[in-house]
């Protein structure tokens, strides 16, 4: 598929909120699913037990790994899954919980138990967990590496119960004789409703060591995470959690404009809105530089204007980025959603829609000049986090998606991404040692994800990992080239023309050339090939990024025109010779009369398949 968009709606594009202050270098983000970052027990039994599986825990992350991360680049870690959760693993001072209420043995890290604590299969003493945790914290702060961690705002087990803030524990005092009531945690179910009355009826009869009940919602039963008002959900609801309440009936629509205003004090706004600013403050008042807010388009937006704007009062520079989905029927606006989470307060919202163009170049025909759509988004453009993977997605070296390429193909989908705008950028812990996923593990089967619900280590990491000294030592070369990759272009796209420039797309003047990337018997460009230019005013530095995302084909004899109205955007009219320098992969150099760049273009070497270009343009 092509698209037809015109140079003067590039430049327009480009050229958005071009006068802004100075930025801050900007967050290049490493998760790190602390359950399985550091564990090196290569057993692997599917639905094995903590004992028999091992598990990853903070003091596995060592001053080695966190040298190792920082030097790559990084300047943040989201810890992921630290809070506590409900687990199928019993400790002395806390019972293991309901297997019915549980997906996988370890549990969800997105079903939490205590929001106040952390999770104690991480600590080498579980009674000392929370100290652990902080150590942890100040070695990641001494690496000057700033920690984010999750803030589910959502939803939270259906057995939450904090034991170091009993008072601050949800549904306590709630109305469960009411569907709704503004000041109620939860949303309680009535006996008309879907399922055939109490008791509450799970999806896990079948499953080993469960019956389907619960009994502490044998008399009462509440809605699902998901927002599936049964009492009888599926097993493809988020049957394990219960739906928060934030002062607002979903079930009405997504007007919430009743909800208070920004400035709105304590006791005015809804309980649950005082417990998450609560929670909020707990963390930071540790030590903890950002927050992960899952789901985030499910909460109505007056509540992240209030409490983003109470935590930047606590510390001013709380990080906060969204995952959000505009797709999602369950989002409280009629606006774009991402848009109204950046009027919010959000420093950056998931960047979605790219990550599933790029997949759907090897999984559903789409072309790279799909991407030209998606640079036409104003402020959001420049402040989506964007990823080739996170722990929902589907590992891009799993054999059978992404076309089933392996490692390589996270070559060019990480060097557009990272290199298209000036907001943050995320790699998942695995990623760059091209962790495939392959199999089965436990609760979530062969679904070419690393698994979140049960007690495992990652083949390929764990290489790298290496019984702790986090050195490679086992990698293949293959491997150690790919990480190594990796950091050189987490460290160039810190230059000025990314973390402060402009962008400008090249596809559109380029559909009509033969010369740019054709394979087979196409007739129109832009199927594998993506180029654009990124150009920061204030330093004069400018790119030229060029991607081949071919898994098979060489793209031989590429010559790409940059036309007249991109000289102005590069503020080089009057320079007569370009220069360009691969500051990526390569030592190619090479110059061209800038008369000729329109109609001639500049030819490029040879782009090998699942390959990609820095080019820096000088005089």
């Amino acid at each position: 598929m092509t698209w037809q968009i015109t140079a003067i709606g590039v430049v327009m594009a480009a050229m958005t909120a071009s006068s802004r202050a100075a930025e801050p270098v900007r967050p290049v983000i490493y998760q790190l699913m602390v359950r399985t970052f550091s564990n090196i027990n290569e057993t692997r039994k599917t639905n094995g037990t903590l004992a028999e599986n091992g598990c990853g825990k903070f003091n596995g992350i060592n001053d080695a790994a966190l040298v190792s991360i920082k030097k790559m680049g990084f300047t943040h870690i989201w810890l992921t899954g630290v809070l506590e959760q409900a687990s199928g693993t019993a400790y002395p001072n806390r019972p293991a919980d309901d297997p019915n209420i549980l997906k996988g043995i370890a549990g969800s890290p997105y079903a939490i138990k205590d929001y106040f604590d952390v999770c104690p299969d991480y600590a080498m003493n579980p009674d000392q967990r929370m100290e652990e945790f902080k150590s942890l914290l100040g070695r990641c702060q001494s690496h000057e590496l700033k920690v984010i961690i999750d803030f589910v705002p959502n939803h939270v087990a259906r057995s939450y119960d904090s034991d170091v803030k009993p008072q601050s524990s949800f549904g306590k005092h709630d109305k469960r004789d009411v569907f709704f009531d503004r000041d109620n945690h939860f949303f309680y179910l009535g006996p008309n409703d879907e399922g055939n009355g109490p008791p509450l009826k799970l999806p896990t009869a079948n499953l080993p060591g469960c019956n389907g009940s619960f009994a502490a919602e044998s008399e009462f039963g509440r809605v699902t995470g998901n927002n599936v008002v049964s009492w009888a959900p599926s097993i493809n609801d988020w049957y394990e959690t219960v739906k928060l309440n934030y002062g607002h009936d979903f079930t009405t629509g997504r007007d919430t404009s009743s909800l208070p205003a920004p400035n709105a004090a304590l006791s005015e706004v809804p309980k649950t809105w005082r417990t998450m600013d609560e929670i909020l403050a707990y963390w930071q008042a540790m030590g903890v530089n950002g927050f992960r807010a899952d789901m985030a388009h499910m909460i109505p937006m007056e509540f992240w204007h209030w409490s983003i704007k109470r935590a930047r009062s606590r510390h001013a520079d709380v990080f906060f980025s969204a995952e959000a989905y505009d797709t999602d029927p369950a989002k409280l606006t009629d606006s774009h959603v991402l848009d109204e989470l950046l009027k919010a307060g959000f420093d950056a919202v998931y960047d979605d829609p790219s990550y599933d163009a790029l997949e759907g170049m090897y999984d559903s025909g789409k072309w790279a000049n799909d991407l030209d759509q998606l640079t036409f988004t104003g402020e959001r453009f420049h402040k989506s986090l964007r990823y080739g993977e996170n722990h929902d997605e589907v590992r891009l070296a799993s054999p059978k998606e992404w076309g089933g390429l392996g490692m390589k193909v996270g070559r060019p989908v990480a060097a557009v991404l990272f290199a298209m705008g000036r907001g943050p950028v995320m790699l998942y812990n695995g990623q760059e040692v091209g962790e495939p996923a392959a199999g089965a593990e436990g609760f979530g089967g062969d679904d070419a994800r690393t698994t979140i619900f049960d007690y495992w280590s990652m083949p390929e990491l764990t290489k790298w990992v290496n019984g702790g000294k986090y050195d490679g030592g086992r990698l293949s070369d293959e491997q150690k080239s790919l990480r190594e990759w990796y950091g050189k272009l987490i460290r160039a796209t810190q230059a000025p023309a990314f973390t402060a420039g402009e962008f400008y797309g090249l596809n559109h003047a380029n559909q009509e050339n033969p010369n740019f990337g054709r394979v087979g018997d196409e007739t129109a460009s832009g199927h594998w090939l993506y180029a654009f230019l990124r150009h920061d005013p204030k330093s004069g530095q400018s790119f030229l990024i060029v991607a081949n995302f071919n898994g098979s084909e060489t793209l031989h004899n590429v010559k790409i025109s940059i036309p007249e109205n991109a000289w102005d955007f590069l503020n080089r009219r009057n320079i007569e010779t370009w220069k360009f320098t691969d500051r990526l992969d390569s030592t190619w150099s090479s110059s061209a009369a800038r008369d000729g760049l329109a109609s001639e273009g500049i030819a490029l070497p040879d782009l090998a398949p699942c390959s990609a270009m820095l080019i820096e343009i000088s005089k």
